[in-house]
């Protein structure tokens, strides 16, 4: 039985965060900021639009596939060396995609970054917990949420500004000197501090199901809307083989001796109240921010960089509480710091519903997400340590990989939710909006006799108008889109009251044991 080690102090303790911070935004940025490039890479190597969206999906499917697996991985060969192998291949991959000269060769690259880049967030996570003094962890928690909530608004400023100005290959090239510090610091910190590990047998049987399982499931998500979803024979194929992979997954990992997902963590309640509470909120989140820069670029006429500019106040308050929220945050009962952002959600989110009209200014845009950011501040780590709270010690790791996982999954239905659903309701206001232009109505012919005396032509006036219909559906849309999410928060703030405290990570042990 290994002896605990001694949690460290003082510079080796700064630098692991900054290590490990960074190693956690540089994977959630490149899950994001490719997103804006598409059109630049498919142009630059010969593929149709459609084609060169597979570079986000091999992407998202690989690495939702991975994920799960960290906490297996971890204990077979220790949580220090799995963390710096998939750190050091993410670098390699990331080198590859720059230097891919066609599609194919891209999206193989993408794969091997999605399958390497699954331990590198949980494994950041539990290595900050593991190695931080116990009254100092929700500072650690607090400044690796940070990181998490900042990449998704980066990512696709980042992403636009370098395809509009230098090659696409620089948006993975970035990685590599990132990872290159990552790793050396890490080593040069936790070379003589490796988990204890365990030689378990391979659950074949619940990793080939798993793969298959979440595999189709991720892939209907991301076609999905591209293919009409249950329009399409592909997506009604992919959804039954999700359903019955998953179903026998679920069914051989509650039976297994040795599974490769632990489910028996749900058993916890503050873990799977934890779990509901975040992944449900980070999927409203990602899908306002996934619809927000498209929503600026559709009917505003934003471009790129300044939609990504008008969502990024979202990021200051987080920055700027983190320590403190990490401080004086374990003071407070979690659930009311929880309740609070809870509230804020929504209340931004009303906010949008009431401003977003066609007259809107950037200002109208940017301050919703700059208070959303006080919610931001005080939900990750919060939630987080509520999620760790009732977990024994030996399986955090585990805890953190399906958490992270459960978590990114969300955010992939939240936007495939979001874009669909926006598209459907716009069309349906595009309808009965139409339904108002006719020659009975005194108002649509005055808009004609006006835009006629401009000199345009009655196709161009059509055309016009048509897009001003266009326009006002999908703020409408958008509108109820925001609606919904504030009352869904309003929810979600009754449900974090459930959870048990104390609200200590790793007191799972001592709770089982009656301390």
């Amino acid at each position: 039985m290994n002896t605990p080690l001694k949690p460290l102090e003082g510079a080796k303790l700064g630098w692991l965060t900054l290590a490990l911070a960074l190693a956690t935004f540089m994977q959630i940025l490149d899950s994001t900021i490719a997103n804006v490039a598409i059109p630049t890479i498919s142009g630059n190597l010969g593929a149709s639009l459609s084609q060169g969206t597979w570079v986000i999906t091999s992407f998202g499917v690989a690495n939702a596939i991975s994920i799960p697996l960290t906490g297996w991985l971890a204990k077979r060969i220790g949580e220090v060396r799995l963390f710096l192998i998939s750190t050091i291949l993410f670098v390699i991959a990331s080198w590859l995609c720059g230097i891919s000269n066609s599609l194919e060769m891209l999206i193989f690259s993408r794969v091997i970054q999605g399958v390497v880049a699954g331990p590198i967030m949980p494994l950041s996570q539990s290595l900050l917990l593991n190695n931080y003094p116990p009254q100092k962890r929700s500072m650690a928690l607090a400044l690796w949420s940070m990181t998490v909530t900042v990449a998704p608004i980066f990512g696709p400023i980042l992403g636009g500004w370098i395809s509009d100005n230098y090659h696409w290959g620089w948006i993975f090239f970035i990685n590599v000197p990132v990872g290159i510090a990552v790793v050396v610091i890490t080593w040069g910190i936790l070379k003589d501090r490796e988990t204890a590990t365990e030689i378990r047998p391979i659950d074949t049987i619940g990793l080939v199901l798993m793969v298959v399982g979440i595999g189709c499931f991720q892939m209907l998500l991301d076609r999905g809307k591209e293919l009409d979803w249950f329009h399409s024979t592909e997506i009604i194929m992919l959804s039954i083989i999700a359903v019955i992979a998953i179903t026998f997954l679920i069914i051989w990992e509650l039976t297994d001796d040795h599974p490769i997902i632990d489910l028996s963590l749900f058993k916890s309640r503050n873990f799977t109240i934890g779990c509901l509470c975040i992944s449900l909120a980070f999927m409203l989140y990602i899908g306002s921010i996934v619809m927000l820069p498209q929503l600026l670029q559709v009917v505003y006429s934003y471009t790129a960089t300044w939609a990504g500019l008008a969502a990024a106040p979202i990021g200051i308050i987080p920055l700027l509480l983190a320590p403190v929220i990490g401080k004086y945050g374990p003071k407070l009962d979690l659930r009311r710091l929880v309740t609070f952002s809870f509230i804020v959600y929504a209340i931004c989110f009303y906010w949008r519903a009431y401003t977003f009209e066609p007259a809107m200014d950037f200002a109208a845009v940017a301050w919703p997400q700059f208070i959303q950011g006080f919610a931001i501040a005080c939900f990750f780590m919060p939630l987080t340590t509520i999620t760790l709270s009732d977990v024994e010690p030996a399986k955090i790791a585990a805890a953190s990989s399906l958490s992270n996982f459960l978590r990114t999954l969300a955010g992939s239905v939240g936007t495939s939710i979001t874009t669909t659903t926006w598209s459907q309701r716009e069309a349906l206001h595009h309808t009965h909006l139409t339904e108002a232009i006719n020659p009975y109505n005194p108002q649509a012919q005055q808009a004609y006799d006006a835009l006629g005396k401009l000199g345009m032509s009655s196709e161009q006036i059509s055309a016009y108008i048509n897009n001003q219909i266009t326009n006002q559906g999908l703020i409408m849309s958008a509108n109820e889109f925001f609606w919904i999410c504030g009352g869904i928060f309003l929810v979600l703030l009754l449900l974090v009251w459930f959870a048990r405290p104390p609200f200590i990570i790793g007191g799972g042990s001592a709770r089982r044991s009656g301390k």
